[in-house]
């Protein structure tokens, strides 16, 4: 009786392999058509390996069914069948990951839109890695709610506990989806954790910023330096989308937890405006800051989170100095502004590009694959600054990044 209820169980769990193995079984066909070739080739060559590793699993407990014959025997090929069920769930959820994420292009106009974000973030991250003779992974962006992006990293062991992703997923959202400087800022995540560059950050401003702001600022480390990468890329226009984002309730604006590696967004927004100061002086973001303390007085500040935000604020400008004028022997003893130069996305830089190249910087072949950032950048500045006309800037927004998207797949 045993004997025949593990033939059943793993005649099940067998097929259930075998499906999981049929790509177009949770993405369909046209989902992964539209993705980029050498995208759909490393991804599909990441779920193939999880599947035959699962697949050879199956096989090693077929065999010890086939050679079973005492009760002893069979317990311990029910053993078997249990962590081949195990397994069969934690790949699964690999699988259905990345394919709820390829579906997300089903339709042609948001799979265009995902492959220009895909050529965004992989540009993001070859403006840091390349100059340092790193490999820059494939991209695969897709797009859910919410409110934030987020990014599960190339090259980390997945929920089988043995794949190691082969590409960067990177969520983005729906309200976003035409300002895409917050990939930017998920790029950077990958960029400075493949350098080493949080790390060293952290225990500079452990070392230079006090025993109060110190610990503070070297527990965000890595969510400002991910910022400072997201405004090297694209200026401003990655101040005013990161405000947006974080402008709620002043029980969050002033919120420090522990547990949590992004500051405050109190802290967080005025210390992006002093990006902007020091590389262009006065301009958009002064008011973007006025505004902010006005909506946000630090005198709304509990008792508790004041003195940290005061003291905190006072090294704003000298944290400043150690995120974008310091070098770093990740950056090959060199600032990460000597890699990615934030004078490129400087506004007056970028209305004096389009005004030189005209209606052919949106539409040019060359310059939306030269220059697809700088594009971001000055999309994401006319939103922030002009938004009489948001409407009419959305939708260009969404006409170059199509253009952009449709190029990537040819």
């Amino acid at each position: 009786m045993l004997r025949t209820q593990l033939f059943r169980q793993v005649a099940h769990w067998r097929a259930a392999v075998d499906r999981l193995g049929e790509h177009t079984t949770f993405a369909a066909p046209s989902a992964w058509d539209a993705l980029e070739r050498y995208l759909g080739v490393a991804l599909r060559g990441n779920l193939d390996d999880a599947v035959a590793r699962l697949r050879a699993q199956a096989g090693a407990v077929e065999a010890a069914l086939a050679a079973a014959g005492t009760t002893a025997e069979f317990e311990d090929v029910r053993r078997l069948v249990v962590r081949l069920r195990a397994r069969y769930i934690q790949a699964e959820t690999l699988v259905a990951f990345y394919s709820n994420a390829v579906n997300a292009r089903t339709g042609p106009e948001v799979a265009a839109l995902l492959r220009a974000c895909d050529v965004l973030a992989r540009a993001c991250m070859a403006t840091v890695l390349e100059p340092l003779r790193l490999p820059v992974p494939p991209v695969l962006c897709y797009v859910d709610r919410g409110l934030g992006a987020s990014i599960l990293r190339s090259g980390l062991r997945l929920w089988d506990g043995v794949t190691v992703s082969a590409v960067a997923a990177i969520r983005t959202t729906w309200h976003n989806l035409l300002t895409q400087t917050a990939i930017c800022h998920e790029a950077g995540h990958y960029t400075n954790s493949a350098t080493g560059w949080n790390g060293e950050l952290a225990t500079t401003f452990t070392a230079a910023l006090g025993a109060t702001a110190g610990p503070a600022f070297a527990g965000w480390a890595s969510e400002i330096a991910a910022d400072a990468v997201a405004f090297c890329c694209t200026g401003y226009g990655a101040v005013a989308a990161l405000h947006d984002v974080v402008a709620g309730e002043d029980t969050s604006v002033y919120a420090a937890s522990p547990f949590d590696p992004h500051p405050p967004p109190f802290l967080r927004v005025l210390l992006n405006v002093e990006f902007c100061r020091r590389f262009y002086g006065s301009g958009p973001w002064d008011d973007l800051a006025d505004a902010w303390l006005a909506a946000h007085p630090l005198a709304y500040a509990t008792g508790a989170e004041r003195p940290l935000l005061e003291h905190a604020r006072g090294v704003l400008d000298d944290v400043t100095d150690l995120v974008l004028r310091r070098p770093y022997r990740a950056f090959g003893d060199r600032p990460l502004t000597a890699l990615v130069d934030p004078r490129r996305v400087r506004p007056d830089e970028l209305l004096d590009l389009e005004r030189r190249t005209g209606p052919a910087l949106w539409t040019s072949t060359y310059w939306l694959t030269r220059e697809p950032l700088r594009l971001l950048a000055l999309s994401g500045y006319r939103i922030a600054t002009e938004p009489g006309r948001t409407p009419e800037l959305l939708a260009h927004a969404r006409r170059w990044m199509a253009r952009l998207g449709d190029l990537a797949r040819t």
